[in-house]
């Protein structure tokens, strides 16, 4: 199932937390070998992680973490702007436009759960009054993008083949979502009903949360 959780809320699943922190760090650590912080727990944390950001996260049976996405309003700091400018040209800042980051899946998770994770964002888009999300994302993630149907709009590229780092920007697309749903195995209904378990059926549009 999938579920919408704020930093700040992270203490009230404490193993879900624990699982994807540390499962961030196996996949961005130990297989890409990105240069990221491990801590002594072996969670994979940054600075934007202390920025309250909303978390959404597919949860397994045993309340464990099979991946998860992590979000934050561009009208404040962002990965993006604060380590990527130099793909862009100026800053994105905008109360419609939300960076995606830390597109996490654990080890041996299907593809259900990647589509599950891009569904989810499609419902903060429609429920929070979100045009686009933002991100950066490497060459081994066109190919699931394209798998689950949900492509992004290359905004800038660097680096060749494998290196190759990309700013894409996604948007909602109501025929992508039923292929998006099927992909995951999620009824459009259900997955409405876990945002709504989440946040009510009464829903900001604005980002509720601070840091």
């Amino acid at each position: 199932m999938l579920r919408y959780v704020y930093a700040s809320d992270l203490m009230n699943f404490p193993k879900l937390a624990r699982t994807m922190f540390r499962d961030r760090a196996d996949q961005f650590k130990t297989r890409l070998g990105w240069d990221v912080s491990v801590d002594a727990e072996g969670y994979e944390r940054d600075e934007y992680d202390d920025l309250n950001p909303l978390y959404v996260i597919w949860e397994e049976p045993d309340g464990s973490h099979g991946g998860s996405m992590r979000f934050l309003p561009t009208t404040g700091r962002t990965m993006v702007n604060d380590h990527f400018g130099d793909l862009i040209s100026g800053p994105i800042t905008s109360p419609l436009i939300w960076e995606c980051t830390r597109f996490c899946l654990t080890r041996g998770a299907g593809g259900h759960v990647a589509a599950a994770l891009m569904l989810g964002g499609g419902e903060i888009m429609q429920n929070f009054g979100v045009e686009h999300f933002v991100g950066v994302f490497d060459a081994r993630m066109v190919r699931i993008y394209r798998m689950i149907g949900s492509s992004p709009e290359v905004l800038a590229s660097a680096g060749q083949g494998r290196d190759q780092i990309s700013v894409g920007l996604w948007h909602f697309d109501p025929g992508a979502a039923d292929k998006v749903a099927e992909r995951a195995g999620v009824p459009l209904e259900r997955s409405r009903q876990w945002f709504d378990r989440a946040f009510g059926k009464q829903t900001s549009i604005k980002f509720a949360r601070s840091a």
